[in-house]
């Protein structure tokens, strides 16, 4: 006898763990000031936003990181200089299950969250993603 199990689905959606309000910064801003914006707001991310608001970039730790490492951060080195242009986005009603499986196979930490018009409404981490898991375990537990 073959007992079937179900696949259950957790129907938790992107808008119900993501950080808000997201941080953002224009396009200009030097690496230094998005470094500052991380540490005062203990994130890893920083979206870069046009003037009209809608999400052009992201830079994340690995970015500064990055180009800490290449020798190509100064001073006054400006955002876009080395953020993610057109960055994966997710939605605020897709599911945290698809928005991790995008972020798992591009390799990435952050997913900005954008609303129809391309402004950003929150960020979702790897850390929120595991922070609602084991938020969930111990419910369980």
């Amino acid at each position: 006898m073959t007992i079937l199990k179900r696949k259950r689905k957790i129907p938790l959606k992107v808008e119900d763990i993501m950080s808000v309000p997201p941080v953002t910064a224009p396009e200009d801003v030097t690496v230094s000031d998005v470094a500052r914006l991380m540490y005062d707001n203990k994130i890893g991310s920083v979206l870069i936003v046009d003037n009209q608001g809608k999400l052009i970039g992201i830079v994340t730790e690995r970015d500064i990181t990055h180009a800490c490492a290449m020798g190509i951060l100064g001073k006054e080195t400006k955002a876009f200089a080395i953020m993610t242009e057109n960055p994966i986005t997710a939605t605020p009603q897709m599911s945290v299950e698809e928005a991790f499986k995008k972020m798992k196979e591009a390799n990435i930490r952050h997913l900005p969250v954008v609303d129809e018009n391309g402004k950003p409404v929150g960020a979702l981490s790897l850390r929120d993603v595991t922070d609602a898991l084991f938020s969930f375990l111990l419910v369980l537990f």
